[in-house]
Order: structure tokens, then C-alpha cells, then sequence
């Protein structure tokens, strides 16, 4: 019974990090840029990768558990960062291409990593070590590539009103010719983002206007999480 209650905290509280992470994601970007929360954040996952690589070596479960939930804070901060940087790099017509390749990558990640579970290869008792550690080679290939990427154009502009910063970016991003329609759409968005209050989880989920959206995007997650993949 313990050790059945020790594997299911283990499993769950990836979760548990996830949803922490999510949840300080917004005043993280708006705090400190995208681009700075991705770096750090990549450097989380590499230490989570690394103690639950080593959890084996020490004979330590809770090196295990912790890894986990730092993975989960990781993963949950990971998710809206990246949709969000993304998108905002993207030039206008390859937006909505860049934003659905996101999707494509995590299912394709999913499938790699239960593909190298196999007790054939990764998932053996010896190697089961590195099969945790993996998830840390991601996170050091945009740690490395990251640094030679802009921060994104709308949160210089709309958040450090850093008008030059932000043409800067765009023309790094995007090479050099008229960008102008861009930076007038930012500038809509910044306009827009004065007359509109941005809501907090716990405000979101008082405010009666959103409640029947709130209820069904509820319903549909959990009916992901009810439909058996975590017993498979």
C-alpha cells in the first residue's frame, strides 16, 4: 500500500507542478520578457533532468518526486511561454502555421518518449535513469539557441515601450524591408490593452461572463485526463 501511494504521488505530482507553473506564468513574462522566462526555465528543467538522473546512483525515491514537480512547474510554465513567444515572432502569414507546429511537437515528443520507455530500449532496469534524464536535451538545445533569438516584438513595445528595441527585433526576426503594418497592429494591441483589465486566475473564475466557457473547457480537460491514457 506504501509503495502504491508513493508511485501515485510520484505520477501526479507533475501535475501538482504544472499547475503552479501556469498559474505565475503571466506575472513571470509580463516581469521579466519571454525570452529571459524560457532561458531560466530551461535551466529548471536541466536540474530536474539531473536529479532525477542521479536519483539511482544516491538511492533516493525523493530525488524522483522532486524532479517531477520541479518537471511539472517547468512544463507548466513551458506551455503558455511558448505559445505565446512563438506567435508574437511570427511574422503575420506564417503566424497560425507556428502556432499549430507547437501542438504537432508536443504529441510528437509524447510518442518519442513512450516509444523510448520500451523495455527494449530506454525503460530497462538499468537505463531507466536516463529515460528521466532526458527530458533535460530539449531544454539544453533552446538554452544554447535561445540567446541568438530577439526578445518578442509586442512586449518591448507594449510592456517596455521600447519602440526602437522593438524594430530592432522585427528586423532580426523578419529581415529588413517595411514592417510598418506590424508595429501599427502592436500598437492597437497596446491601445486595446489600456481600456482592458487582465483577470487573475481566482478573478476568472469569480466572473460570471466566463463562467459557462470556464465550465466546458473544465469538462473537456477532464475528459482527456477520464479517458484511460494515464491507466494505459
Amino acid at each position: 500500500d506504501k509503495l502504491l501511494l508513493l508511485w501515485s504521488i510520484t505520477v501526479s505530482i507533475f501535475g501538482i507542478g504544472g499547475l503552479l507553473g501556469s498559474s505565475g506564468s503571466r506575472y513571470l513574462t509580463v516581469k521579466y520578457g519571454k525570452k529571459n522566462c524560457l532561458l531560466c526555465n530551461n535551466l529548471l528543467m536541466i536540474v530536474a533532468a539531473s536529479i532525477m538522473g542521479c536519483s539511482k546512483i544516491v538511492q533516493s525515491f525523493e530525488m524522483i518526486l522532486i524532479g517531477r514537480f520541479m518537471c511539472g512547474i517547468s512544463a507548466g510554465l513551458c506551455v503558455p511561454l511558448h505559445h505565446q513567444y512563438v506567435g508574437e515572432i511570427s511574422p503575420r502569414k506564417l503566424r497560425g502555421f507556428a502556432n499549430s507546429t507547437s501542438s504537432f511537437f508536443w504529441s510528437l515528443g509524447k510518442a518519442v518518449g513512450q516509444i523510448s520507455g520500451q523495455r527494449e530500449l530506454l525503460g530497462s532496469q538499468s537505463l531507466w535513469p536516463m529515460l528521466m534524464a532526458s527530458c533535460g536535451l530539449p531544454a539544453l538545445v533552446q538554452l544554447v539557441t535561445l540567446p541568438f533569438f530577439p526578445e518578442s516584438p509586442p512586449y518591448l513595445l507594449v510592456h517596455k515601450g521600447d519602440q526602437e528595441g522593438c524594430k530592432k527585433a522585427i528586423r532580426q526576426l523578419w529581415g529588413e524591408g517595411h514592417h510598418q503594418a506590424e508595429i501599427d497592429d502592436i500598437m492597437k494591441e497596446k491601445a486595446t490593452m489600456k481600456n482592458t483589465k487582465i483577470l487573475s486566475v481566482l478573478e476568472l473564475m469569480k466572473e460570471q461572463a466566463f463562467r459557462w466557457q470556464l465550465y466546458m473547457i473544465v469538462i473537456l480537460t477532464a475528459t482527456v485526463q477520464l479517458c484511460g491514457i494515464n491507466a494505459v
